[in-house]
C-alpha cells in the first residue's frame, strides 16, 4: 500500500482545524485543536476512528467523516491510543451522533474511562507555558460505560487488517501505538510527538517539526516512556503520525527517532518535575501511589487555580450584567 511522500521529513502542512491529510489510501490524519485523530479505512468501505480529540472536537470529526465516507457514515469502532482528555474529549458528542458505537482501549486505561480513577495529575513544574496551564487539564475520572471495552475484545475488522497494537506505556499506563509492517506506517499516539507540546505556541501551531518526547506535563513514568521510544525506534518506520504535530517520514524520521531513543535521559527526561525520579504507581484499579508535588508545584497549581477562578468570576459578572 502506497504511503504519502515524506522523503524530506517535512510534509505539507494542514493548517486549519478540521483539515484532512492522507497518509495512505486507507489512512487519513485529521487535525484537531491540541491533538490529532485518524481515520482507518478507504472511502466506500468500513472504517474506524482512532482517538477523538479535545472537548468540542465532535463536530469537526463528524464533518470530516461525512466528507470522507459519505452522509450518514459511522465507524465500526473507536479505538483510543490512551484516555487523556485531549484524546477522548470528542467522545461525548460523537456518541450522540453515533449512539452505541463501541470504544476500545487497553485494559490498563479502563479504570480512567469507567469512572474508577483519575489519571496521575499533570505536573506544572517540568517547564513551558503549556505545562504551567496543565493543572486546568482535567485528569478524570471519565466514564464511557457501557460503550468502553478492553482492546483484547476488539473483533477482526477489515479496517485493521495488517495492523498490530504495541504496548507503549509511560505517557499513560495503557498507552498503545499502531504499527503496520507492510508499509512501515506507525501511529504513535503520544509515545513521542513532533512538536514542543510543553509550549502553547508549539501545541497550537505545531512548530517546530521535530521528533520530541511525549508531552512532559502529563507523563508520569519516564523509565517506561524511554523504553517505549526505544521500542518504536527499533521498528525504523517509514512514516510516523503522532498525537501532536505533523507526520514525519523518511530518513529524517529514523535518524531523529534513533537519536531520541539513544539520548532519552539527556534530551527528553525533564530536569525537574514530580515524576522525574519516582513514577506514579498504577495497576488495573487505577492510581496506587503518587510522589509528592514539590513546594514550587504547589504554588504554581494554587496560583493558576486562583487565576482561573478570578477569570471565571469576571466572566459570570459579565453575563449577569
Amino acid at each position: 500500500m502506497a504511503l504519502a511522500q515524506f522523503s524530506t521529513g517535512l510534509p505539507h502542512r494542514v493548517s486549519a482545524f478540521g483539515g484532512r491529510h492522507m497518509l495512505a489510501p486507507d489512512v487519513e490524519r485529521l487535525r484537531l485543536p491540541l491533538a490529532n485523530a485518524f481515520f482507518l479505512g478507504e472511502p466506500g468501505h468500513a472504517w474506524i476512528l482512532v482517538d477523538a480529540g479535545a472537548p468540542g472536537s465532535a463536530p469537526l470529526i463528524g464533518r470530516a467523516a461525512q466528507a470522507r465516507y459519505g452522509v450518514g457514515a459511522r465507524p465500526e469502532a473507536i479505538v483510543l491510543t490512551h484516555g487523556h482528555l485531549d484524546h477522548i474529549g470528542g467522545l461525548w458528542g460523537l456518541l450522540k451522533q453515533w449512539p452505541g458505537t463501541p470504544i476500545y482501549a487497553h485494559s490498563l486505561e479502563l479504570p480512567y474511562l469507567t469512572g474508577q480513577s483519575a489519571y496521575p495529575p499533570p505536573d506544572p513544574t517540568v517547564g513551558g507555558s503549556m505545562s504551567a496551564l496543565s493543572p486546568l487539564f482535567v485528569p478524570g475520572p471519565f466514564n464511557f460505560r457501557p460503550q468502553i471495552r478492553p482492546l483484547s475484545e476488539l473483533p477482526e475488522l477489515a479496517a485493521l487488517k495488517g495492523w498490530t497494537f504495541l504496548d507503549t506505556p509511560g505517557h499513560a499506563p495503557g498507552h498503545v501505538s499502531l504499527w503496520r509492517e507492510t508499509d512501515r506506517l506507525l501511529i504513535a499516539g503520544d509515545a513521542f510527538v513532533t512538536t514542543v507540546q510543553e509550549r502553547v505556541t508549539g501545541a497550537l501551531t505545531l512548530r517546530p517539526q521535530l521528533i520530541h518526547r511525549p508531552p512532559a506535563y502529563y507523563t508520569p513514568d519516564w523509565d517506561q516512556a524511554r523504553a517505549s521510544v526505544q521500542r518504536l525506534a527499533a521498528l525504523e518506520p517509514a512514516l510516523a503520525a503522532t498525537g501532536h504535530g505533523d507526520p514525519q517520514g523518511g530518513q529524517h524520521l529514523r535518524d531523529e527517532l534513533r537519536r531520541l531513543a539513544r539520548n532519552f535521559d539527556e534530551v527528553a527526561r525533564p530536569v525537574q518535575g514530580r515524576y522525574v525520579v519516582h513514577p506514579a504507581l498504577t495497576d488495573t484499579s487505577g492510581v496506587v501511589h503518587l510522589p509528592p508535588l514539590s513546594p514550587r508545584g504547589q504554588v504554581l497549581r494554587a496560583g493558576l487555580l486562583i487565576t482561573a477562578g478570578l477569570l471565571m468570576l469576571r466572566q459570570l459578572r459579565r453575563w449577569a450584567a
